[in-house]
């Protein structure tokens, strides 16, 4: 009669017939009458022992059936699809091979626990291994005035790098480099931690040093502040064209267009001037007047080049003005038929030379009465010959006149050597004593009972 092997839900595994076995689970079943039972029954509970301890799993497994894989020394079961850990973690030194997901391994060599995802070992704690020490985040409660705060500290090789905290506050105990907590990261100050790397922003920048870790890496105290007067040992380079502005209302400006620099003041009516200090005494060479346009020199002033002056010159001083050049050239460029010469200003009118053009001579005089300036070319030896003309002496010293016409009469006192007067045609002179005191007169008119005393002489001419 065959027998029918059923699993404990009731469903039925196998029908075997007298005699015969069946081997569709990972145990053998044998029918009735069957010979050699006995060594079949005795490895059935060898297996059931061991859990079908072997490298490979059972071929024809029941759901809720144990298997020992010798491979990973890890007991599983089968869940209908496949055989999974029981539970517990695999102690040992290198990671076990044939994992299933979901398994545990403590990595014995570095005290470190991993889960298996399906297709790796993940650790899951701690994140440093025994040789290594404490390293990483750790999470820590602060004792402080203000009550306890929990903090998360991080160390490296059991030393604690850095504290994160929400809020700022003073450890009630001390902690080594960390006198006082910020809120943020506060980093250990008795190991001379830094953040080293790049950032997009700082809301202070350390400028108590100025020795340079590297050639990239500049110390706080060699950057120029904005706040406060500061000095740099290196050029200032303002790679644009709108330039250097100064002073509180940006009165000043240095600008580029197009290659061209101008230096401007930009205050309404202000001034812009150039001062040097003179042997302590601080001057003014160079002055813009922003009211009118003006410029003031002052002090001497080298001019290398060209002076061109479209307006009127104007010196305005008593000193006499000296130049070290043979010629002053005048009208340079402009109309031959225009006048020119000097003028010199008076209270009343002016004084003036220069050369008449239309008249191709030169004049001088005061207030627009102008005559002739007489060369040593328009002199003549005859006056007569050149009329008007001034007469010339010979080498001797003489003057030709050929015709002269004297002034009125004049009168010279005998004895006057003194007087340089030439008399002209007429004039009447007085004679000196000749005879006995008696002074000798000569008239156009005869004298009359008052004049003279007895033993004058008395000439009469006519008039």
């Amino acid at each position: 009669m065959a027998y029918t092997i059923n699993k404990t839900d009731g469903s039925v595994v196998a029908t075997i017939t007298d005699g015969t076995i069946d081997n569709s689970t990972s145990l053998t079943l044998f029918g009735k009458s069957y010979s050699g039972f006995g060594e079949l029954l005795n490895e059935n509970l060898l297996k059931l022992l061991e859990n079908s301890a072997s490298t490979a799993q059972p071929t024809a497994p029941l759901t809720g059936e144990l298997f020992f894989d010798t491979t990973t020394a890890q007991i599983k079961v089968y869940d209908g699809t496949s055989f999974k850990p029981t539970g517990g973690a695999k102690s040992q030194a290198t990671a076990p091979t044939s994992a299933s997901a979901g398994d545990l391994w403590v990595d014995s060599d570095d005290d470190q626990l991993y889960l298996y995802t399906g297709s790796a070992w993940l650790l899951t704690g701690p994140v440093y291994a025994s040789g290594q020490t404490l390293s990483g985040w750790k999470v820590e409660t602060l004792g402080s005035a203000g009550g306890n705060k929990v903090v998360s500290s991080m160390y490296a090789g059991n030393s604690r790098v850095a504290i994160l905290s929400k809020e700022t506050f003073t450890p009630t105990i001390t902690q080594t480099g960390f006198a006082t907590i910020y809120a943020g990261i506060t980093l250990n100050s008795a190991l001379g931690a830094v953040f080293s790397g790049t950032t997009t922003a700082a809301t202070a920048l350390d400028v108590s040093g100025t020795t340079n870790t590297s050639g990239t890496v500049i110390a706080g105290g060699n950057f120029l502040r904005s706040d406060a007067a500061d000095t740099t040992t290196g050029a200032i380079t303002i790679d644009t064209d709108t330039g250097l502005v100064l002073g509180d209302a940006q009165e000043l400006s240095i600008t580029v267009a197009s290659n061209n620099v101008t230096i401007a003041q930009t205050s309404n009516n202000k001034n812009l001037s150039f001062t040097i200090n003179d042997g302590g005494v601080t001057k003014t060479p160079l002055a813009f007047t922003g009211s009118s346009g003006d410029i003031t020199l002052t002090g001497n002033t080298t001019i290398t080049g060209n002076l061109t002056i479209t307006g009127s010159y104007d010196k305005a001083s008593v000193d006499v003005s000296t130049y070290v050049d043979a010629f002053i050239g005048l009208n340079e460029g402009n109309a031959s038929n225009v006048d020119g010469g000097l003028i010199v200003e008076k209270s009343s009118g002016e004084a003036r030379i220069f050369w008449d053009t239309s008249e191709t001579f030169w004049s001088a005089g005061v207030t627009g009465s102008y005559s002739q300036v007489i060369r040593l070319a328009d002199a003549t030896a005859d006056g007569d010959g050149t009329k008007q003309a001034v007469l010339k002496t010979t080498a001797a010293g003489n003057v030709k006149v050929t015709t002269a016409t004297l002034a009125a009469v004049g009168s010279i006192a005998e004895g006057d050597t003194s007087n340089l007067n030439v008399p002209t045609i007429g004039a009447v002179v007085t004679f000196g004593d000749l005879w006995g005191g008696s002074a000798k007169t000569v008239s156009t008119s005869a004298p009359t009972s008052g004049d003279g005393n007895d033993g004058d002489f008395w000439f009469v001419r006519e008039a």
